[in-house]
């Protein structure tokens, strides 16, 4: 678990230690606060589904572990590129955890605001939540442990799926608007709770682009080619600066 000192202090770069040894430990702390960030986003969920305020207040108490690791790394990546000068795979590495770090921050602000979103509704009870908010509830979560397991093996064809599957969570948040909309015709009463699932639809479709993020930073850091655009641009990826 994310401590706000201890983690601190077990990652800081020792005296004398290689820059390939502060690199490992510097991914491997990136995972970890990645993967606390995807427990916040499934502790969330599954407080809405349950309507469970408890659950939820958790999620929301996390947030601020968060927000000191995204800072701690984000120090430790500028200290090694003033200290150590890195050039190649080495820049890119440090590049890719300084960007990816603030997406993190992100997925478990969207994750808080998820929680918040249950305490306002607790006491309503559970809700039929239409069937494409639940299939997104599922999706986004998967794609988030696929890609961390992209991140570690830096895996560009996994970083592919994702960015493939990103298309697929784009296409259910425009069903899940055709489907608010008859659920309120039907049900004017319901509107409450329309708005809502409208609301955590909007949340989850934003980690779905922090992902393809992402696993776009993984093509980069893999192979040095930046993919960002490459749709609208054929044939203009850029070369990372020292890439090799």
């Amino acid at each position: 678990m994310i401590g706000p000192s201890s983690e601190s202090d077990e990652h800081e770069l020792v005296p004398g230690a290689t820059l390939e040894a502060a690199l490992t430990r510097l991914r491997r702390r990136l995972v970890t606060e990645a993967s606390y960030a995807i427990q916040m986003l499934e502790s969330s969920l599954q407080a809405l589904w349950e309507a469970d305020p408890e659950r939820a207040a958790e999620v929301r108490a996390r947030e601020e572990r968060i927000d000191v690791e995204d800072v701690a790394i984000e120090q430790e990546v500028l200290r090694l590129m003033t200290l150590q000068q890195p050039f190649a795979h080495d820049f890119r590495l440090l590049t890719f955890c300084l960007k990816v770090n603030l997406d993190v921050e992100r997925v478990a602000d969207h994750a808080s605001s998820i929680a918040k979103m249950v305490r306002k509704l607790a006491s309503q009870g559970r809700v039929d939540w239409p069937t494409s908010l639940r299939d997104m509830g599922e999706r986004v979560p998967a794609m988030c442990h696929d890609l961390l397991r992209a991140v570690l093996g830096e895996d560009v064809e996994q970083a592919r799926q994702t960015i493939a599957a990103d298309k697929v969570i784009d296409q259910l948040d425009k069903r899940l608007f055709e489907e608010i909309k008859a659920w309120i015709a039907a049900d004017p009463g319901a509107v409450d709770h329309a708005l809502h699932a409208y609301r955590v639809g909007r949340e989850l479709e934003r980690v779905g682009d922090l992902m393809a993020n992402i696993a776009e930073d993984v093509v980069y850091l893999a192979t040095g080619t930046i993919v960002r655009h490459t749709k609208r641009k054929p044939g203009r990826a850029g070369e990372a600066p020292g890439s090799g």
